[in-house]
């Protein structure tokens, strides 16, 4: 970026063009975008429009002395207190922006340009992708289509620093290219006609557009990919965002308040650039040779090479020292260190499943950084209250609250067939001794089967008959009885007790996947290292921890529910608690290091395709400009009021 730093130095310059905004020049009437409108009802009217400015910046997120909650040491637990009402909030929502949108986009003001660099400005704008037409619209319209990225014939410093930020977005986990990274240099290099002028002018604009949507709430719509998160992230009107991007003193620190706050996110943000270093190290990448199993104290002819890997990864110390090619010692515990970051069992032998980790690439782990940066931006920051998160391909639950973590085992659906979904809820009721009505699935394809060739399966195993009423049949199963339960007709339910699916005690948060998460009788799949094996729903190690931190009881308390004579017995916790099921394949901690973890639903795969498909065929010759119209922006980028 030297080049770019010298058309910006204390040369003399050329008078200012009449078609520049002047330099520290305010919009018309001192007013930012959102202001130069006709008067619209006071319903019609963004709440933002009367935050002050850093308000409007990071799209009406609270101050960061709100934002960022320290107290999280933990993965995941940042996660927005506020939640939609499901699907149909959402969908109001979506109808009330739609209306919204109409009415302020017909109420811009828009005043004619009167210069030949504005004209071309106007048109281009005109002529622009639909994600951000509207937007370039409402940005330039009030301004008569004057420059805001260049000055004195030249680009100004805010536009240089955003250049910057285009060409260096790998460092947040972005494609430079998504953003012209590599043309820049040329466009600055030959403003030399109202043409150029014009173009670098619009270009800076577009791929602003999509570098703060893209930073701020992510380039994928998870729903698109079904994840059913709806505690979406603010929303950011664009048109504000960039001007004040283009008349900051520094943009650097602006664009830090535009992405996500939470500690989890900057971690992964470090992480990104430590491994970035590592995958640097070509030397690395030579996989190391598979035995069947290399156990303490065994010899390995590539000791030397495992030592290099784990130093570089920052399991063996610097200082470690190696017994030629005995493998014992240090190096075992590095192993072992290794192990526990990869979900693998921590005893120090390398099988099969260790050297295929250990051969996984260092550009293979930035990617998957880069896959938990892009989910990260899913979800807005917390601001406070308790929450429970649950990574799926960790088998990890962890709890947060003012008074500290509590983290658990957990055992999630099958990757064949039972994947338990990703989505977000919040805990309704605690339920100790509950019954488990049979999933209408489970039901067909297992239950039935059974009683074809044991009528008395239901009494040896707890069930009982039920109506639709939930009235007991009882357990005897005639072939009538039979055939309605093949039909529906009739339910099969569980009776409360030790040897119930559910154990004694679920924890409910109303979701229309019927998951939720539960004790269990089946206590040995706790201690495998991969740990899918349920229908969908999500298994609990230390159920009764859980019951006593969510109700804050006593475990006395909490043991007496458990184990009395009250079946069914509902209990609302006396706060809400927060639930997301989440799906992150790298997590950052707080020592710096990062746990990396096996894609089971093959969720990564899905990411990294919908990302490569933004695109639809490479950029051409002009960049934005040219191939804007292959450029698949979210389902909600391209609002004209508030664009994320």
């Amino acid at each position: 970026m030297a080049g770019f730093a010298l058309m910006a130095d204390g040369h003399t310059r050329p008078p200012r063009r009449d078609d520049e905004i002047p330099a520290g020049r305010a919009w018309p009437s001192a007013q930012p975008p959102s202001a130069i409108r006709a008067k619209a009802p006071p319903s019609a009217i963004r709440t933002a429009e009367s935050d002050p400015p850093h308000a409007r910046l990071t799209s009406g997120r609270e101050p960061s002395h709100k934002a960022v909650n320290h107290a999280h040491p933990s993965p995941y637990l940042s996660h927005s207190r506020t939640r939609h009402w499901g699907c149909m909030k959402r969908t109001l929502s979506v109808l009330i922006l739609v209306v919204t949108t109409l009415s302020l986009s017909a109420q811009t003001v828009e005043v004619a340009p009167t210069t030949p660099v504005t004209r071309e400005v106007r048109d281009l704008a005109a002529a622009a992708p639909a994600d951000v037409r509207t937007d370039l619209r409402n940005l330039y319209g009030p301004l008569a289509y004057r420059l805001v990225w260049i000055r004195n014939s030249r680009p100004t410093a805010q536009a240089l620093a955003m250049i910057n930020a285009f060409e260096t977005a790998d460092a947040k986990g972005l494609r430079p290219a998504d953003y012209d990274g590599g043309r820049w240099q040329p466009r600055v290099q030959n403003l030399t006609t109202d043409s150029a002028f014009a173009e670098l002018e619009i270009a800076m604009s577009i791929a602003a557009m999509r570098y703060v949507s893209d930073l701020h709430s992510g380039r994928i719509d998870p729903l698109s990919i079904g994840f059913e998160l709806d505690a979406a992230p603010e929303k950011l009107y664009r048109p504000d965002v960039i001007w004040q991007l283009a008349n900051t003193p520094d943009v650097v620190n602006a664009i830090s308040h535009i992405e996500p706050q939470q500690p989890e996110y900057k971690l992964l943000l470090a992480a990104l650039g430590t491994w970035r270093g590592i995958a640097a190290d070509a030397s690395l990448d030579a996989p190391l040779p598979v035995v069947t199993k290399l156990s303490p104290n065994g010899e390995y002819e590539a000791l030397p090479q495992l030592a290099a890997k784990l130093r570089a990864f920052g399991d063996l110390t610097a200082d470690a020292q190696l017994n030629g090619n005995r493998y014992e010692g240090a190096i075992v515990d590095a192993v072992k260190h290794f192990q526990d970051r990869h979900g693998l069992d921590a005893d120090g032998v390398i099988s099969k499943k260790t050297f295929a980790q250990l051969n996984v690439t260092a550009s293979q782990r930035v990617k998957q950084i880069e896959l938990a940066l892009e989910r990260a931006r899913w979800t807005p920051v917390a601001t406070d209250g308790p929450s429970i998160v649950v990574n799926i391909p960790e088998f990890t639950l962890r709890a947060h609250d003012e008074n500290g973590d509590l983290t658990m085992r957990v055992v999630v659906g099958k990757a064949a067939g039972h994947k338990t979904p990703v989505f977000e809820g919040d805990i309704k009721h605690v339920v100790f001794r509950p019954y488990w009505s049979v999933p209408p699935a489970i039901q067909r394809a297992e239950i039935v089967p059974h009683l074809e060739k044991d009528r008395g399966y239901l009494a040896r195993n707890s069930y009982e008959v039920v109506d639709d009423a939930g009235v007991s049949l009882g357990t005897s199963v005639s072939d009538d009885t039979l055939r309605r339960l093949k039909s529906l007709q009739l339910q099969v339910r569980q009776k409360p007790g030790k040897s119930n699916a559910l154990g004694l005690v679920k924890f409910l948060f109303p979701n229309d996947n019927n998951v939720y998460l539960h004790d269990t009788p089946s206590q040995s799949t706790f201690a495998l290292a991969r740990r899918d094996a349920s229908h969908g729903c999500i298994r609990l190690s230390d159920p009764a921890a859980l019951a006593a931190w969510a109700l804050q009881w006593t475990p006395d308390k909490v043991k007496a529910a458990m184990t009395g004579e009250h079946n069914d017995d509902y209990v609302r916790p006396p706060r809400p608690i927060a639930v997301t099921i989440t799906y992150a394949t790298a997590v950052a901690r707080a020592n710096g290091e990062v746990a990396f973890f096996d894609d089971i639903y093959g969720h990564d795969t899905t990411l990294v395709t919908a990302l490569d498909q933004r695109f639809m065929k490479p950029a051409q010759a002009g960049g934005v400009l040219m191939a804007a119209s292959q450029f698949i922006p979210r389902a909600d980028a391209g609002s004209p009021v508030a664009s994320r």
